[in-house]
């Protein structure tokens, strides 16, 4: 079929009769090609051609500019006129031509090695335009200075998770002004209602987002509590157990979704502050949110610039914040962690409520699930034995991941190998059923200790190195 493609010209060439018989026979004598191979062939050929795209406009845009020199025209006509050209000739909107001229510009003129890179078909257009809206968002000088580490971890990562890496590192990066801008953004915060037609209206909150993730982060738990009763899996007997409650026959049937529970229950606490109408088992769901905090940071002004606190699921955020935070609120899980190593010193023992502290530690060391390219919170992930329990896994931090419910059935039942690499502090190994091989890195790496060897033990000496 490709070759037919290639050949499906017009020529006054006509190949010999026997031409096609031999390339059948080539074909035939080929291993079954990998469809996936295919698509990644293409996908890179579909780079290249986009790269030089890209180059083409930034050229068209420069000969433009030139060509105007001398007639005294604004950039911001030029501009306009070519946006126009672009539109026609490639029967698009103004608006999408003009977005297409800013990349090309952007690629070609400020990250000429994100180019590259795109041009040898080593990052995907996505991950050049997360790039470019990264880069551009912060002082020239950084997106200078960042370049380089945004290739590399374009290179190596998917796109979702590249977006995240390199907004953290933008962000460390300017973190000494990451209060003042968090600070001018939390006087514009607001409630605001606007209607959506059938009778609904759109309630939007702009808020911290440390708060918003808390209230989502409780409504969501109260909803799968929900779920869970109404499923047999929490507190199937709790509405038997309440004095005057219907009997299990009575009980209608609930068929209502995650996200409608959670609407339900929103305007229940809102207008009166209470969720009777739900089952018990959520009377006493509050959120929980982790705030990890370099611990230098915590106790001292002059770190706090250069290492910054993280929420799950938000990011960086102002070290003051973080400090209020961690002096105790409850519905916060607090994680202090070594300057150097990274290991855990804190998990904020005081907040113990289950699931017990190893899944904690895992879902903090995590993150976020540890399916390739997902970006679900690790809060919101099942968490899975790498090894199953009943082939001999072991409950144990190397054994151990967080996967959101579609990776976790996907690994069970998708045809897929997953494997946590040895001593590598959590890294997972993903094989598909084509047999492509994906590595998945946790946010933070955990020390790996290893029992010393009974040589080791009989002849210790005072400057061996430390067994991890």
């Amino acid at each position: 079929m490709f070759y037919t493609r290639i050949m499906n010209i017009d020529t006054d060439l006509e190949p010999d009769p026997g031409f096609w018989a031999d390339i059948a026979a080539i074909e035939s004598s080929l291993p079954p090609r990998d469809p996936v191979a295919q698509v990644t062939d293409i996908a890179a050929v579909v780079a290249v051609h986009t790269a030089e795209q890209y180059a083409c406009v930034a050229a068209a845009r420069s000969d433009a500019m030139a060509a105007a020199a001398p007639h005294a025209c604004t950039d911001d006509m030029i501009d306009r006129s070519l946006r126009l050209e672009l539109a026609a000739a490639l029967r698009i909107t103004e608006y999408a031509a003009g977005d297409l001229m800013a990349l090309a510009t952007a690629l070609v003129e400020r990250y000429p090695a994100a180019w590259d890179a795109l041009h040898g078909a080593r990052i995907t257009d996505q991950h050049a335009r997360f790039l470019v809206d990264v880069l551009d968002s912060v002082d020239p000088a950084i997106g200078s200075r960042l370049i380089d580490d945004a290739v590399s971890l374009a290179e190596r990562l998917p796109a979702g998770t590249f977006r995240r890496r390199l907004g953290d590192l933008a962000t460390a990066a300017t973190a000494e002004a990451l209060a003042d801008k968090h600070a001018r953004a939390v006087d514009e915060r607001r409630v605001s209602v606007a209607p959506a037609g059938d009778g609904m209206s759109l309630l939007t909150a702009y808020l911290p987002s440390v708060e918003a993730h808390a209230i989502f982060d409780r409504l969501t738990r109260m909803g799968k509590a929900i779920a869970g009763h109404r499923t047999g899996r929490d507190g199937a007997d709790a509405a038997l157990a309440t004095p005057g409650a219907a009997s299990a026959d009575e009980v209608p049937p609930d068929e209502r979704t995650l996200d409608q529970v959670r609407a339900d229950i929103l305007g229940d606490l809102l207008i009166d502050g209470r969720c009777d109408g739900h089952a018990p088992a959520v009377a006493g769901i509050r959120p929980t949110v982790v705030v990890t905090v370099p611990v230098l940071s915590l106790l001292d002004d002059s770190h706090a610039a250069s290492e910054p606190a993280t929420v799950e699921g938000v990011g960086p955020v102002p070290i003051d914040q973080a400090r209020r935070l961690s002096g105790g609120a409850t519905s916060w899980l607090r994680v202090l962690t070594h300057p150097e190593t990274g290991a855990v010193l804190s998990v904020g023992r005081h907040r113990y409520d289950p699931p017990p502290e190893l899944r904690r530690l895992v879902r903090w060391r995590a993150e976020r699930c540890m399916a390739p390219g997902c970006v679900m919170p690790a809060s919101r992930c099942d968490i899975d034995h790498t090894v199953a329990w009943f082939d001999g896994g072991n409950t144990s931090a190397d054994n151990l991941a967080p996967l959101c419910a579609g990776h976790h059935t996907v690994k069970h039942h998708g045809g897929w190998t997953v494997v946590q690499l040895p001593d590598s502090g959590g890294v997972v190994e993903w094989t598909s059923p084509y047999g492509r091989r994906y590595l998945v890195e946790p946010e933070r790496r955990m020390p790996v200790f290893r029992a010393a060897q009974p040589s080791e033990r009989a002849a210790p000496s005072d400057d061996r190195a430390a067994p991890f």
